[in-house]
């Protein structure tokens, strides 16, 4: 008995050693298994991808970048560097980080593996995805640490400027630079001749004495206070014309011009029942009038359902663009000169010029010829002036030349009634090339970029239309609103096979953010007449206030420094400008109500100073007038220490995505008087 007893001791000994034993290698295998897995980076970029269990891939494709890949290892060892060099020196001796993640094979973008848009996507309105958080790029490249070292220079408070400069527009004011022009026969002194470097406006533009809040749309179509314009030579010129007379306080627009003294709505009548196929609202959506006067040709084509922009020179006639933007219509200070205007080609559906003073068939026509690259295919040309109807020697001479030129451009005289001649343009190249040789103007290069206009000579050459038919073929208005037009297609950006996905995307997008404006943020109670969209995209924002039914048009900006859109803006029946944000715009002080900028400030400030940007935002921006930035968060207290120095009333918001997203809402009011 004791013999079994012992013996069953040491068996039981062995098995316990056994199950030891086993429990020790399966501790070992478990480490080393868990420590293999946990090191693999792929990990890493699940973890990034996922912010929740239910979350889709897709619902962080906030970017057109839909091939693009992130390495995020790189990304998250940058962070880790910073907290293992504040936490112990013990740690500086790490291993260095795991290697990047092999491709993922997910497809990241708004479209899926057979082009067809994904149903969860979230529009990013980047156009490119070249919104790359410039702010936290710029805080931690230089490695750990750097963001705390950064100097940023500290703004007390910007000086308001002196009197004098109450209507200074810096780069059409430059008297230094236009006094070394070698010529101005051409009209060279009305084109933008802008400061240079250590030059650059650093004040704020004040308002004139007396200065008040404009009296609101449609009101302000008939009259505009005295004092906001305080200029009494077009009345002096012009009053005989019916262009603007002085009623005390304010200015009123009888609607008259040097043309239709008996009014724009019976002189636009009249061009309606000469060429019925203009359809004025229909066809016909958007115009450019030349040589404006006071705009009353585009103010009342607003009530046939169309957008003039109006356009002048600041010449002799003082401040007339001054005047039709306190109205509220649509304008802005540009020059038949010796370059190309800031549009795109094809653009207008319609071009009028009344008696302004533009002599069309010099140096070869190129004025003309900067027309018709302006001029939709199709489109309609008004020429009412004294050529067209006075029977003096000098002006039939005028005329006589006006037709040669006019055919040789292929252009039809659709009809001569009283004092208008009405032409149209081809709608396609045929006619070009069907004419006999050596007949001037020459066709342009088929490889010459019509829509490159900043700083770009004018040509004494015939546009050519394109041999695909873009810009042709445009849907009515409203119509053409919603439709993804032809020459979207022809945008140089990122996304590829999603360009009508990602329009109607941005569409969507701004509808739903301007619905929060006016629910959270009482829009509608904005008094909103002129309105900027400093980036415009495709002219999504415009396109929502229209269908949130704001009575305000809007000047699309389509920066130089992103892609060239603005064919696409005009395509929908919208109007804008390409402009670079690094030099001042073409506009008098107190221009508009609102100005918006989405993702604007940290896409220019690898380019020039933000400040520079935001001084002249307070020129253009009416006293009492709200700023809309939409911007990184990483940016914005650079942005609000220029603002809070301008003396503008700021409110920074979260927005839709919280708290932890990455863009901010910065919501500026400027003040009535500048102290």
């Amino acid at each position: 008995m004791k013999a079994l007893g012992t013996c069953g001791g040491e068996l039981f000994a062995s098995a316990l050693l056994l199950r030891v034993s086993v429990l020790a290698l399966t501790s070992v295998v478990s480490f080393y298994l868990g420590k293999h897995w946990s090191d693999d980076s792929s990990a890493l970029s699940r973890i990034f991808f996922f912010n929740g269990p239910n979350e889709a891939v897709s619902s962080v494709a906030l970017s057109p970048n839909a091939n693009l890949v992130t390495n995020v290892s790189s990304l998250i060892s940058n962070d880790t560097s910073e907290i293992l060099a504040d936490a112990s020196p013990s740690l500086e001796a790490a291993p260095p980080p795991p290697p990047p993640p092999p491709p993922l094979t997910e497809r990241i973008g708004v479209v899926d593996e057979n082009g067809t848009m994904r149903a969860d996507f979230d529009f990013d309105a980047d156009l490119g995805g070249d919104f790359d958080e410039a702010g936290a790029e710029n805080e931690t490249s230089d490695g750990g640490g750097a963001a705390e070292e950064k100097v940023r220079v500290r703004i007390e408070k910007f000086e308001p400027c002196p009197e004098a400069m109450s209507e200074h527009i810096p780069c059409l004011d430059n008297e230094e630079e236009i006094k070394k022009l070698n010529s101005t026969e051409r009209g060279e002194r009305f084109e933008r001749h802008c400061p240079g470097e250590g030059k650059v406006l650093d004040c704020l533009v004040p308002a004139p004495k007396g200065y008040r809040s404009p009296i609101p749309w449609p009101t302000s179509r008939d009259e505009v206070w005295f004092n906001n314009v305080p200029h009494t030579r077009l009345v002096e010129d012009k009053g005989g014309q019916n262009w603007i007379t002085k009623d005390k306080d304010t200015f009123k627009f009888p609607g008259g011009g040097t043309q239709f003294i008996h009014g724009a709505d019976q002189y636009l009548d009249q061009i309606s029942k000469m060429v019925p196929g203009i359809a004025f609202g229909n066809r016909t959506r958007v115009a450019l009038d030349v040589g404006c006067g006071v705009a009353s040709f585009g103010a009342f084509l607003l009530s046939w359902n169309v957008i003039t922009l109006s356009i002048a020179p600041k010449d002799v006639h003082e401040n007339q663009i001054q005047f039709a933007l306190e109205r509220g219509v649509p304008a802005m200070v540009a020059a038949f000169a010796t370059h190309r205007l800031l549009y795109p080609s094809q653009a207008f559906d319609l071009i009028h010029c009344s008696r302004c003073r533009i002599n069309w068939t010099r140096d070869d026509g190129i004025l003309l010829l900067e027309v018709n690259r302006l001029l939709r295919a199709g489109g309609y040309f008004v020429w009412a002036a004294q050529p067209v109807y006075k029977h003096e020697e000098s002006q039939q001479e005028a005329w006589k030349e006006m037709e040669d030129l006019t055919s040789r451009i292929c252009w039809q005289l659709v009809k001569k009634e009283g004092y208008i001649a009405i032409w149209q343009k081809p709608l396609n190249n045929s006619c070009y090339f069907s004419r006999d040789s050596g007949i001037q103007p020459a066709l342009c290069d088929a490889d010459d970029d019509l829509n490159s206009v900043w700083y770009v000579n004018l040509k004494a050459c015939i546009s050519q239309l394109p041999d695909n038919g873009y810009g042709a073929n445009i849907p009515a208005w409203p119509g053409r609103l919603y439709e993804p037009p032809q020459r979207l297609q022809e945008v140089d950006m990122d996304a590829s096979i999603a360009k009508n996905e990602l329009f109607k995307a941005e569409l969507r997008y701004w509808n739903d953010i301007i619905d929060g404006y006016i629910r959270i943020f009482h829009w509608k109670e904005l008094k909103l007449r002129n309105v900027m969209d400093m980036r415009a995209g495709f002219g999504g924002f415009a396109a929502g206030l229209i269908d949130q039914q704001f009575d305000c048009w809007v000047m699309n900006v389509v920066p130089t420094s992103g892609p060239n859109t603005l064919p696409v803006i005009y395509d929908r029946g919208l109007i804008g400008v390409t402009h670079d944000w690094c030099e001042p715009f073409d506009t008098y002080p107190r221009t508009y109500d609102l100005l918006h900028a989405f993702g604007l400030l940290s896409k220019e400030q690898k380019r020039c100073n933000i400040s520079v940007i935001l001084l002249e935002m307070d020129r253009i921006l009416r006293p009492g007038g709200i700023v809309y930035i939409r911007d990184s968060k990483f940016i914005m207290d650079d942005i609000q220490a220029v603002t809070k120095a301008m003396g503008w009333r700021n409110d920074l918001r979260d927005t839709a995505e919280g708290p932890y997203a990455s863009r901010k809402i910065l919501m500026c009011q400027k003040p009535m008087v500048h102290s």
